[in-house]
């Protein structure tokens, strides 16, 4: 039996669109639903990456400003800003903490570095205070590294399993055709399940560059929060050393 003239141009075009051109209603809304993951998941990565991207260049810049800086105050009352570095806000929130338990004020003017000398040193209580500050930001700056990966982790588990229902309900239709027409031949059939062989292709379309976009930026949000956990760490110390009675 010789195949339409209509399906000949559509297997010449290529199989994608002969696939698309005999799907389903079902087949092309799940294909509709899918583009838009991938659209969502690709927009996600893109943001992310220049999100990370710009974090580690001000977390560079900053950590070699603070660490060739003698007084671990002086970022602070210079008021020098590193907006885009997780690192600079756990700063920050150190700061504010330490300057409070020492002045019982946060307000950064001309006489604070003249206040900060002339203050006591804190206690061992107050110190866990500026610790605790420091984790609570440290904790926030992970989280916000973490926005919307739950995105990218739906396209990689989900996309797949959504392709693969549009693939069975297309060959049930298919069949059920077959059986309605009482013919089995290779030509009723191939548009069908080609149709329906397109939702899987799709799916896995949009969960591979999902999955190694998420694998990416899961080892590399980790990273940036290992970072954070040792700067606080390394702040902590140079408060203490400083500023803590006894020390």
């Amino acid at each position: 039996m010789l195949m339409p003239v209509s399906v000949n141009l559509f297997a010449a075009s290529g199989g994608i669109l002969y696939a698309l051109g005999h799907a389903t209603v079902e087949g092309k809304v799940i294909i509709c639903l899918l583009v838009l993951g991938s659209i969502f998941s690709w927009s996600v990565m893109i943001t992310k990456f220049v999100l990370v991207r710009r974090a580690r260049r001000s977390t560079a810049l900053f950590l070699k400003k603070f660490r060739n800086s003698r007084r671990p105050l002086t970022l602070f009352m210079s008021r020098e800003t590193y907006a885009s570095s997780p690192s600079y806000w756990v700063y920050m929130a150190g700061c504010r903490e330490l300057v409070f338990q020492m002045l019982g004020s946060t307000e950064v003017d001309e006489s604070l570095a003249v206040n900060i000398s002339d203050a006591d040193k804190i206690s061992s209580v107050a110190m866990s205070a500026v610790r605790s500050a420091m984790e609570r930001e440290v904790g926030e700056q992970a989280l916000m590294l973490e926005d919307r990966m739950i995105l990218l982790a739906t396209a990689v588990s989900g996309a797949p399993f959504l392709g693969l229902l549009g693939t069975v309900w297309g060959v049930m239709d298919t069949f059920a055709g077959v059986a309605a027409a009482n013919s089995a031949s290779l030509a009723s059939m191939a548009p069908g399940v080609s149709a329906a062989l397109i939702t899987t292709v799709t799916g896995l379309l949009v969960a591979i560059p999902a999955m190694f976009g998420y694998n990416f930026l899961v080892v590399t949000v980790r990273g940036l929060t290992v970072e954070l956990d040792n700067f606080a760490a390394e702040l902590a110390a140079a408060f203490e050393h400083r500023y803590l009675k006894g020390s």
